[in-house]
């Protein structure tokens, strides 16, 4: 069984906008130029149509995940979420044992991640690591170099 995607629901709507916008515009503009480029001849020594014909699966795969992506989503209302542990949404400010270095990390959802922005999944292991925790705890995190040890100094939501 599949893991569910948690996602806000203006997440899900985006995604699903950006579905149909793939399916509705971009797949039909691609078939046109294959059409064109199929009546150009040759297909063996045709490099259009072998360029548009890569596009397509490109673009065939992408909406392939978005929509498994969206069949698997999980909306979660920010509203239910316990305010005084680390869940789906938190700014979570954490001080790095081994580095003894403070970091800010969002935990989000799946296609909101930036990790060069502190923006985590909330399925990574760091975001897994960091669920359910309170201010004060330690979280202990297997990566493959080892164990991540984070102190939570501070969790906070976007509407607070």
């Amino acid at each position: 069984m599949h893991e569910s995607v948690p996602m806000t629901r203006e997440a899900y709507e985006r995604k699903r906008k950006e579905l149909d916008r793939m399916q509705n515009e971009e797949m039909p503009k691609i078939a046109e130029k294959i059409a064109a480029a199929r009546a150009e001849g040759d297909l063996k020594e045709n490099a259009e149509y072998h360029a548009q014909r890569e596009a397509q699966g490109m673009l065939q795969a992408k909406i392939n995940r978005l929509r498994d992506q969206l069949a698997r989503a999980r909306i979660v209302d920010p509203d239910q979420i316990p305010r005084d542990e680390v869940a789906f949404g938190a700014t979570v400010v954490v001080k790095d044992l081994d580095l003894d270095e403070v970091e800010e990390m969002t935990l989000v959802g799946s296609g909101d991640e930036d990790y060069d922005a502190g923006k985590y999944l909330i399925t990574s292991p760091v975001g897994q690591g960091l669920l359910g925790k309170k201010v004060g705890e330690i979280a202990e995190i297997p990566v493959p170099r080892g164990t991540l040890r984070f102190e939570i100094l501070e969790i906070r939501y976007e509407s607070d």
